[in-house]
């Protein structure tokens, strides 16, 4: 019995291998040293080549498809650089399109804008020199002269008397030159000269619109290329006070229809159509330039640079139509007809680009501030390091507050879960703000970036993570908080 159960028995199929023993036909015993033989079926080998085979497979396929990829990102950054650029140049023709729909196109604008030139001292003393002029080509001073020496002889003044007014031509010329330039200047510096500007300009505006645009049609004549002011009511005034000064002579100055040039250039034919269509399109093309713009940045393979690439083609637009302004300025002073007084033209011109000028700045900032915030969301190291700072900043202040017993309830929570969402109001608030603002400016669009940055600061303030104010405080070992989320 003993030497049956120390000798196992042959172990049939699906029977357990004893400890320590061998299944039958394994060859040599179990401690011999000899190897033992191979195992039936494929060699070990054979399934970790099937892998690699599969592997290098994927990676041809992937190394395939590399250039059909490359191929179509190139196609993107090319479609986008495109819109974007015709963007940016799209801007420019939009500051143009809505000064000139607003200025040329609107007469209350216009009356507006040009309102404050009857207080410019440069426009003030061309239209005295206009009117003394004028009023002194009315009054025959060699009748005059000859009035005073015959009633001098009827009054039995000597001859030699008599012969010495009549060569006193001169001064009293010189007189009333003076007299009448004094008037005038009184007058033209008056309140009542604003008024009469003002009705004067609201009745030219037409033929300005003629002038830079073509239309009005054959009841509104546009002469020399010019527009002009009819100072017949100026001259009227300056009758009056001169009776009233005790110039009697005055009084049969007759009326007298004058013109005082506002706006005159050799080339305006030429411009008519530009200023046409641009007015056309004052209402819609800033809308189509937002669209074309928006249309590149979706494009791009990389959106948040599209972004910024966008608003510097923006602003070096706005630097662009800046200088093309000034350099204009010259290039119309010095083709204004003979006669036409330059620094009154100046002022002229000064004040209607100068909601123009405003445009400029104020899209340029609008650009500036746009580059910017796109590029502090980046994933660059400048970008990340204000952020953290911001974060930190704002962080110590509420455990801060917190310290000190502030509590917020579930408004954390909240703002946490529908963070993005209310960042994305915040922009949406002020694009509408700032869309809506009549004509904002540079100032304008600071003041707005300000409250911006104000807000999503107090949202970052109230974010207090998902557990709100039961979140356990952070604790901090060998250096700053963390940021919080």
């Amino acid at each position: 019995m003993a030497s049956h159960e120390s000798e196992p028995g042959p172990v049939g199929p699906g029977e357990p291998v004893p400890p320590g023993g061998r299944p039958p036909g394994s060859g040599a015993p179990p401690g011999s040293g000899a190897p033992p033989p191979p195992a039936a079926g494929p060699p070990a080998e054979s399934g970790g080549r099937t892998d690699e085979v599969q592997q290098l497979k994927a990676r041809i396929a992937a190394l395939e498809a590399a250039p059909k990829k490359r191929e179509h990102h190139r196609w993107r950054t090319s479609g986008a650089v495109v819109l974007i650029v015709i963007a940016s140049l799209l801007s420019l023709l939009s500051v143009l399109a809505v000064w000139t729909s607003d200025i040329v196109g609107n007469t209350d604008r216009y009356v507006s804008t040009v309102a404050p030139l009857a207080t410019e001292p440069d426009v003030q003393q061309a239209v005295t020199n206009r009117v003394t002029q004028v009023v002194l080509e009315q009054i025959d001073v060699e009748a005059l002269v000859k009035q005073l020496s015959d009633a001098a002889a009827e009054q039995g003044v000597p001859q030699n008397a008599a012969n010495l007014i009549n060569n006193l031509s001169g001064p009293i010329k010189s007189g009333l030159t003076q007299l009448v330039s004094s008037t005038v200047n009184k007058v033209v510096t008056s309140d009542q000269f604003a008024t009469i500007w003002v009705e004067a300009n609201r009745l030219i505006h037409t033929a300005l619109d003629k002038a830079l645009t073509g239309k009005g049609g054959g009841a509104v004549k546009l002469e020399n290329n010019q527009v002009s002011i009819d100072i017949a009511p100026i001259v009227a005034k300056v009758k009056d006070e001169l009776v009233n000064a005790g110039f009697a002579p005055a009084a049969k100055i007759p009326d007298v229809h004058t013109n005082f040039v506002v706006f005159a250039s050799k080339d305006v034919s030429k411009i008519q159509n530009y200023f046409r269509l641009l007015e056309i399109m004052g209402a819609w093309l800033p809308i189509v330039t937002v669209l074309v713009a928006a249309g590149g940045v979706f494009l791009a393979v990389n959106r948040r640079r599209a972004l910024v690439g966008a608003a510097i083609g923006v602003f070096f637009a706005m630097l662009l139509l800046g200088i093309t302004l000034t350099a204009f300025r010259e290039f119309y002073l010095d083709r204004l007809p003979p006669g036409a007084n330059q620094a009154a033209a100046g002022t002229v011109y000064d004040t209607l680009i100068r909601f123009m000028r405003a445009s400029v700045r104020a899209v340029g900032a609008v650009a500036v501030v746009t580059a910017v915030g796109a590029f502090l969301i980046g994933p660059s190291k400048p970008a990340v390091a204000v952020r953290t700072a911001c974060r930190r900043i704002i962080g110590s202040l509420r455990d801060a507050l917190y310290s000190l017993g502030m509590k917020l309830g579930p408004v954390g929570p909240f703002v946490h879960r529908w963070k993005r969402w209310i960042g994305a109001l915040i922009l949406v608030v002020a694009a509408v703000i700032l869309a809506t603002w009549s004509y904002p400016t540079w100032g304008v669009v600071l003041w707005i970036t300000f409250f911006v940055a104000l807000a999503f600061a107090i949202r970052e303030f109230l974010d207090t993570g998902a557990d709100g104010d039961r979140a356990p405080p952070p604790t901090v070992s060998g250096g700053p908080p963390p940021a919080h989320a």
